[in-house]
């Protein structure tokens, strides 16, 4: 996350933490290592996520690369975006994994110059140039934002990428939007899961209406801290947890009245209002709850309840955040990785049609 809440240590210092944990993540027996796009501020330190993946690529053999997620609005010039995908494709031999977002921080949008109201048409447009051109090996487009003359990517897409791209999606339009250019789910935990359950129904049949085809199961990211000791891991989850949730708050002013007059993010104000009313000590334990913290025991049952709602196959755990000392954040990790991990590793693939609903 390459978070650095309060500034409580030096830019350097949080990179040079969170990039020990990156290059654990091969020898631990981690399938792929993930970063995530945003600019500006505390909250995550990550302008340039494909940077990110073309340095992981050379340090690993082994582990797919993704990114969650290239905020496609605020990249004007979309191919240039494909011709990095391509480049670190070929630089790992195919192991990018790619996940794509409209954006939500309003500093971001106004920091490069983006009205947020047209953050919708501009990820609609790139993103199909971009899929197109990765299968095609060049871009085209004569779209109502986008006018990209043919030219081609070099260098050339080494593989299909049919089958790793995904979408990050909160928000029900985001899922529509999702469904519609045949992306998978990448889904961060933010509202009750029998929620989302009946959501992703919606996606799925969507996406069948668009794709004729079934969906592909879901990413489930979510932040972990798992300790041998139930209280330990408890006081720990709600500290940092509460302190991301605190970050998260700020950095995208989640409980700001400013959604209800942006078109296409109308469901923030929904959530907002929730923040608002019920209280930010409640919204802050609500969302602590989410996540995946306690005992290996405790972590491992969290992921299947999580698994019977979603159907996912997929789990992306997050190690670092909210100002976790970074020997916690290692030892949490190192433990995943030896009594949870394997666990996960042996389940058999979801059963869609089982999946919990409200």
């Amino acid at each position: 996350m390459f978070q650095n809440p309060g500034r409580a240590q030096s830019d350097f210092e949080v990179y040079q933490n969170d990039l020990k944990l990156a290059n654990l993540a091969e020898p631990l027996g981690f399938d792929a290592v993930w970063g995530i796009e945003h600019h500006f501020t505390d909250y995550t330190m990550m302008p340039d996520v494909m940077q990110f993946l073309a340095y992981m690529a050379g340090r690993t053999e082994r582990v797919k690369l993704g990114s969650m997620a290239v905020i496609l609005p605020w990249h004007r010039d979309p191919i240039r975006v494909a011709e990095q995908i391509s480049v670190v494709d070929n630089i790992s031999k195919g192991r990018v994994i790619l996940g794509m977002g409209r954006g939500l921080g309003r500093v971001e949008f106004d920091g490069f110059g983006v009205a947020m109201d047209e953050a919708r048409p501009r990820f609609m447009e790139a993103a199909k140039l971009i899929l197109d051109g990765l299968e095609k090996g060049y871009c085209e487009m004569d779209g109502t934002v986008i006018k990209q003359e043919r030219r081609d990517i070099r260098p050339a897409p080494c593989k299909s990428f049919v089958g790793r791209r995904y979408g990050a999606a909160v928000s029900p339009e985001s899922l529509s939007i999702m469904a519609e250019l045949g992306l998978g789910l990448l889904i961060i935990p933010q509202k009750p899961w029998s929620t989302v359950a009946q959501e992703l129904t919606t996606y799925r049949q969507e996406y069948f209406a668009h794709h004729r085809e079934q969906a592909p199961p879901p990413f489930v990211a979510s932040f972990v801290y798992c300790d041998e000791n139930a209280d330990r891991a408890e006081a720990m989850a709600n500290r940092h947890l509460g302190g991301y949730w605190h970050s998260m708050v700020e950095h995208y002013e989640m409980d700001g009245s400013h959604f209800k007059n942006i078109k296409g993010y109308e469901w923030y104000a929904n959530a907002a209002a929730h923040i608002n009313n019920d209280g930010a000590a409640a919204a802050r334990q609500f969302f602590v709850d989410l996540h995946v913290w306690g005992t290996p025991e405790q972590c491992y049952q969290k992921l299947l309840n999580i698994r019977d709602y979603v159907g996912n196959d997929k789990f992306n755990g997050m190690f670092s955040y909210g100002g976790l000392p970074p020997a916690a954040a290692e030892a949490s990790m190192r433990l995943f990785a030896k009594e949870v991990m394997p666990q996960l590793q042996k389940l058999p693939a979801p059963v869609i049609t089982s999946a919990k609903s409200a």
